[in-house]
């Protein structure tokens, strides 16, 4: 498998193909995977997982299909972790967690923290927070944000520095 495109089948060799893999490995998935992620991930992933695999068994170039199910099972739950993280990372900013009402000296530097980062670009704070709150590593950031590494190394470094300067003032 290369990772290409399978060729294009028929409506009726796709539905046969579907078929044919949920029959042959829908149990032996779902337990594969409620083991590591739980009912509710195993579910909603593996269905979608014979989805995209159909297509491939309709032209017949799925070698071993347990090890393709699971990877392509795998590399589903890591898009759905990201877009989570990256949803969490657009979402309010939330002054009541009990962190920041700890001290008022907390507070007070939690705030201006806050308005530092808010006063950032959308495009610098995006990459600050994704790697600095949620500890996506500068490669996962590319691929979430659909930008060149370049970029984002180059978004990085003035994120910092602008956040540097205001933290100075």
């Amino acid at each position: 498998m290369d990772g290409s495109a399978p060729p294009a089948a028929n409506a009726a060799d796709m539905t046969a193909s579907l078929d044919s893999l949920y029959r042959r490995y829908d149990r032996w998935l779902r337990s594969a995977l409620r083991k590591r992620h739980g009912r509710e991930v195993a579910d909603d992933v593996a269905t979608e997982t014979f989805i995209r695999l159909a297509p491939h068994a309709a032209a017949g170039v799925i070698r071993d299909p347990k090890a393709f199910l699971l990877r392509v099972a795998h590399n589903l739950i890591i898009d759905r972790q990201r877009r989570e993280r990256v949803q969490a990372a657009s979402e309010p900013f939330d002054e009541t967690s009990p962190a920041l009402r700890a001290t008022p000296a907390a507070q007070d530097a939690a705030l201006t923290l806050k308005q530092i980062l808010m006063d950032l670009p959308p495009e610098l704070r995006d990459v600050l927070v994704l790697n600095h709150i949620e500890g996506l590593t500068y490669r996962e950031i590319a691929v979430t944000l659909g930008l060149p590494l370049t970029t984002v190394h180059h978004r990085m470094r003035q994120a910092l520095a602008r956040t540097a300067a205001a933290m100075r003032d």
